[in-house]
């Protein structure tokens, strides 16, 4: 009981410390506030509003059924264009796609001929040029095969494909980009607050106050790790609440209370991996590099950003060992799946294992450098 009431007083001090801290406490706040929409807005690939303009040189019924198939909000509604106007208007920049329809097109198609069609694209839109000339292709080949379909019988295809998306039915990257950006924040967040805070202690000279009291390295790296884990879980909760859920309009598919209980395994193993990098680091510009060598490997190969599956086959077994996948699988699977814990108890236990491997190795460290300090 007194090793108990030991981390909790020392987890008061902790929170009462971060309190006082004006810039972390705004980091905070602007971390799993503005960092999460930015984030998940930052890897969009939607096509919206994109403007497109027709050069129609058939004015046939099928041509301007054509230029009306384009409406908001992928496209913005189809704009005439002259054939002078087409090379300054890319060039301007004021078009992404110019449609450039031939003479006789109707005609040609109705005789069962094959004539062709000029899409124009302003390729420096990489995030509209490839989807949108996709977009583009289905909608005119639906026009043309609803045209004919008027005017003479068509075989049945003997094969119907129906797609259904049972999440994100509109395929929004937004909402994708979201849950990315919030686990990774979840995972800075996590390392930054307990390695600050041990360097903290370090720079302020507390950290040899704590040596001279009845206190062991275990009740001092306890007390920072729940205190800054609780802080961070409690802003997720209403960072998934108010931002992600409320700005950003996403619907959660699976349980929130169990995506939290996941996030608190997954503090666990990264505030001890922030104590260990605080331990290795003597000042906050030594964390700061470390943090580069160790969060953007751990956040770019988890598979939020890139299939994990897709990665050479010894990154994705050397990644295994990172709590970043095991956290992303099971953070898409509950919000995303709406899986249950029968299905994420794998992810769970990897998580649980990982962060008993960190935490055993940063308190080996961290006894070695009280040691050496005291």
């Amino acid at each position: 009981m007194k090793k108990l009431s030991n981390i909790f007083q020392l987890g008061i001090k902790e929170l009462l410390s971060l309190w006082r801290d004006p810039v972390m406490v705004i980091f905070i706040i602007y971390a799993f506030t503005f960092a999460v929409i930015s984030g998940s807005k930052a890897t969009s690939g939607d096509v919206k509003n994109a403007p497109i303009a027709i050069l129609d040189q058939d004015q046939s019924p099928l041509s301007q059924r054509i230029g009306n198939a384009f409406f908001p909000p992928r496209f913005k509604p189809a704009v005439p264009i002259q054939a002078e106007d087409v090379d300054p208007a890319l060039d301007a920049g004021t078009y992404t796609f110019v449609l450039d329809i031939p003479p006789n097109f109707a005609r040609d198609v109705q005789a069962g001929k094959q004539p062709k069609i000029q899409l124009n694209i302003d390729a420096t839109r990489m995030s509209q040029a490839f989807l949108g000339a996709s977009y583009t292709q289905t909608i005119v080949m639906d026009e043309i095969r609803a045209y004919l379909q008027g005017h003479k019988t068509q075989a049945k295809p003997p094969v119907d494909i129906v797609v259904r998306y049972k999440f994100n039915p509109t395929q929004t990257t937004v909402w994708f980009g979201a849950i990315v950006a919030l686990v990774n924040q979840i995972t800075m967040l996590a390392v930054i607050l307990t390695g600050a805070a041990l360097i903290r202690e370090r720079e302020h000279g507390t950290l040899e106050h704590l040596l001279v009291m009845p206190l062991t390295p275990f009740e001092i790296m306890m007390a920072k790790i729940w205190a800054n884990g609780l802080v961070v879980l409690v802003v997720t909760a209403l960072s998934l609440k108010g931002i992600v859920q409320g700005v950003l309009d996403m619907p959660i598919a699976g349980s929130v209370p169990l995506f939290l209980s996941g996030v608190a395994l997954h503090l666990f193993s990264v505030t001890a991996l922030g104590i260990l990098i605080g331990t290795v680091a003597r000042t906050m510009p030594q964390m700061g590099l470390l943090m580069i060598l160790v969060i953007i490997p751990l956040q770019m190969l988890s598979g939020g950003n890139t299939p994990y599956q897709s990665m050479p086959e010894a990154v994705q077994f050397i990644m295994k060992a990172a709590p970043t996948t095991h956290f992303v699988a099971f953070a898409q699977a509950i919000l995303f799946r709406g899986a249950g814990l029968d299905v994420v108890w794998p992810s769970f236990l990897a998580l649980f294992v990982i962060g008993c491997v960190f935490f055993g190795s940063a308190l080996s460290l961290l006894r070695k450098s009280l040691s050496a300090a005291a």
